[in-house]
């Protein structure tokens, strides 16, 4: 007998959809950050309240990590003045060249607007240094110097 025969559809063939998947480790967010996702999570209940039948298993899902992220963030206080932690604003100099960079949250960060999460090597590096101070990266001793912390 012919497999066009006996399904009852495609959809038994299809990839299964998973969660989305979640960084392990504390859910580290800025003030800020907390309220991005505060407002990703009001976004998307009105989605999944609009959504059409096929579209709503994946609003659901969406909303479930982002409710998932919401109940487990745990905002930072501000680091210290003069001392790079999350939510600083960092000038460094590496190779030569002087950058820029906020350090945020996992789910704050965006690499090309300037701000790269906590987790990221460049972040673990400048984390707890200070104005003046050389810092190792990418296995070069004293590899970056920090500029400024606003």
């Amino acid at each position: 007998m012919s497999v066009a025969f006996r399904r009852e559809s495609d959809e038994e063939h299809m990839e299964p959809k998973f969660e989305r998947p979640i960084a392990p480790g504390p859910n580290l967010v800025t003030p800020r950050g907390l309220a991005l996702i505060g407002a990703k999570v009001v976004e998307l209940e009105a989605a999944v309240a609009g959504a059409s039948v096929e579209d709503r298993d994946a609003a659901l899902r969406e909303l479930r990590y982002w409710h998932t992220r919401q109940t487990t963030a745990e905002v930072v206080a501000a680091p210290a003045e003069g001392e790079v932690g999350i939510g600083s604003s960092v000038t460094y100099r590496l190779n030569g060249a002087e950058r820029s960079v906020e350090i945020v949250g996992g789910d704050e960060a965006d690499p090309a607007a300037g701000k790269i999460g906590y987790q990221a090597p460049l972040a673990r590096a400048l984390i707890g240094a200070e104005v003046g101070e050389r810092v190792d990266f990418a296995g070069k001793d004293e590899a970056i110097e920090i500029v400024a912390v606003a």
